[in-house]
């Protein structure tokens, strides 16, 4: 899954349709107005964050209305929260070697 999302957020007209649903739902035709690509083409790019997980999309009559899945994001949330961990711990190692407080001293 993770390697799902990160593929999905990887193109940068996906990611910009991500960073826009975090501040509320919006219309195709939102979601379409700030891009230089056809309306089948943002269709495609929605459908991919679809089948991700990340958005969803109903219709309301003749519109359709897409929202971020915020819970869909918890898993990569998750994955960033272990690395920032091992890198601390990393740099706090790294800090007392070359204070001299290291196991060697």
């Amino acid at each position: 899954m993770l390697t799902t999302t990160f593929a999905a957020l990887a193109d940068p007209t996906r990611l910009a349709i991500v960073t826009r649903l975090s501040r509320g739902e919006a219309t195709m035709g939102e979601l379409a107005t700030p891009h230089a690509i056809s309306p089948p083409a943002i269709t495609k790019h929605v459908h991919v964050l679809v089948d991700a997980g990340l958005v969803t999309r109903r219709k309301v009559g003749r519109t359709i209305v897409c929202a971020i899945r915020p819970e869909a994001l918890s898993e990569v949330e998750v994955w960033l929260g272990d690395l920032t961990t091992y890198w601390n711990r990393t740099v706090d190692r790294l800090a007392d070697l070359l204070e001299g407080n290291g196991d060697g001293e």
